[in-house]
């Protein structure tokens, strides 16, 4: 009997996997399953080769998004597929949450091709409350920054981060800062095959005022534990999940998901749809493994 091969795509920083897909190599192997951890844009790669690519690490991708794109172009057989990580590594997928009723956080969008100047981008800055200002395109809240604007020198410092931002031909998101992520974080709901399998909690990586995330690495490290979410998550994670399917056109579940929510004051709000790269945090699944779960979920589409 032939064994199946996936791939289970990474980045050079990390080529035997994040510590919390390491643990599928073996699930898989017990399911008759050769997996291997494989860089993403190693050219001495046959992709070809393999049964199933499923994107895991790749968390370099958001500075060299066209490529990446274009390498997933190529692989045959790719979890998730193509067009649902080209959508979804853009963060105005969320604007298309947003117009099907899905409840979002308020976005203002910056297109670089308009040429902003520094007092248009002030103008679009909010005059009350902590705000948040990073690019479409990123990962692990890199190039991202959290600022107050009754404070004059913050103020200066996020017009000069977007304007940083405009000027390398990034679009740019405004929106503003949830406090109750600072007492209560985010809740990320993993699911596998469309079914919900656990959630934990993320605490606030943005803990101070104008801070922009340049430079400071491939991520932020996230301090998580698991949590149970209420009826009313699940709810608006379904939804979420639900307008991203009739969106791309999907005409069954994905792989695997993750819905970020935090919250508002009227209720859940998504703050990230992740459907290309996200960490499931498998570990924090209790009782109910999803190792389990997704190392079953791979066999089958082997």
């Amino acid at each position: 009997m032939t064994t199946k091969r996936v791939a289970l795509a990474t980045c050079s920083d990390l080529p035997s996997l994040d510590k919390d897909d390491k643990p599928l190599i073996p699930a898989l192997a017990q399911r008759g399953v050769t997996a291997e951890a494989v860089v993403w844009d190693d050219p001495a790669v046959d992709w070809a080769a393999y049964d199933l690519v499923v994107v895991r690490s790749t968390w370099d991708y958001a500075t060299r998004h066209d490529e990446f794109l274009a390498w997933a172009q190529t692989v045959p057989r790719l979890a998730n597929p193509v067009d649902v990580l080209r959508w979804n590594t853009d963060k105005r997928y969320l604007h298309a949450l947003e117009e099907a009723s899905v409840p979002v956080i308020p976005t203002v969008w910056l297109d670089p091709s308009r040429h902003f100047s520094k007092r248009a981008v002030h103008t679009r800055m909010p005059a009350f409350g902590d705000f948040v200002v990073k690019p479409v395109v990123s990962a692990g809240a890199k190039d991202t920054g959290r600022y107050i604007p009754i404070s004059a020198q913050s103020r200066a410092m996020a017009i000069t981060h977007t304007m940083e931002l405009l000027d390398s031909k990034r679009w740019v998101m405004i929106q503003p800062y949830v406090t109750s992520v600072d007492s209560a974080g985010e809740t990320c709901l993993t699911y596998v095959d469309g079914e919900f399998q656990h959630a934990a909690r993320k605490n606030a990586l943005l803990t101070g005022h104008a801070q922009p995330t340049k430079g400071l690495g491939l991520y932020l490290e996230e301090k998580m534990a698991p949590v149970t979410p209420t009826a009313e998550q699940l709810a608006v994670a379904d939804q979420a999940l639900r307008v991203a399917g009739q969106e791309l056109g999907l005409d069954g579940p994905l792989l695997y998901a993750r819905v970020d929510l935090v919250t508002g004051e009227d209720g859940p709000l998504v703050i990230e749809l992740e459907l290309a790269e996200p960490s499931l945090w498998m570990q924090y699944s209790g009782a109910n493994p999803t190792l389990a779960r997704f190392a079953d979920a791979i066999a089958a589409r082997a």
